[in-house]
């Protein structure tokens, strides 16, 4: 059993950043895609950003791009998403997940097997 759990999450004004931190443990042996999904109320789930294995292939969302840094540390199964020049509509439920599949790095879901509970992220106006 792989366990997922996502830190960082809080209220934030406008304009201002945010941290959110990853780790999967269980099968430590092994190594995983990681992403960031998030949900906002009344809305379906969606992509935000992505990285492989060792790091060296990320994908963003257009909403995101040039703002939010997806990293790990190596080939470990911890990543943090940096959150910059956040607005009122990244407010969100953040999750966090796993996929056994490396490339090409998955924006769907279902791509992922192993998911965080979640952490919520406030930007007030």
């Amino acid at each position: 059993q792989v366990h997922v759990v996502e830190s960082g999450g809080g209220l934030v004004q406008a304009g201002g950043s945010l941290r959110l931190s990853c780790a999967a443990s269980g099968r430590t042996s092994s190594s995983y895609a990681m992403g960031w999904f998030r949900q906002a109320p009344g809305k379906e789930r969606e992509f935000v950003c992505a990285i492989s294995w060792g790091g060296q292939t990320t994908r963003y969302a257009n909403s995101v791009k040039g703002r939010f840094t997806i990293s790990r540390e190596g080939a470990s199964n911890t990543v943090y998403l940096q959150m910059n020049s956040l607005k009122p509509e990244d407010t969100a439920v953040y999750y966090c997940a796993a996929s056994t599949v490396n490339l090409p790095l998955r924006d769907y879901a279902s791509g992922y097997s192993y998911w965080g509970q979640g952490t919520q992220v406030t930007v007030s106006s």
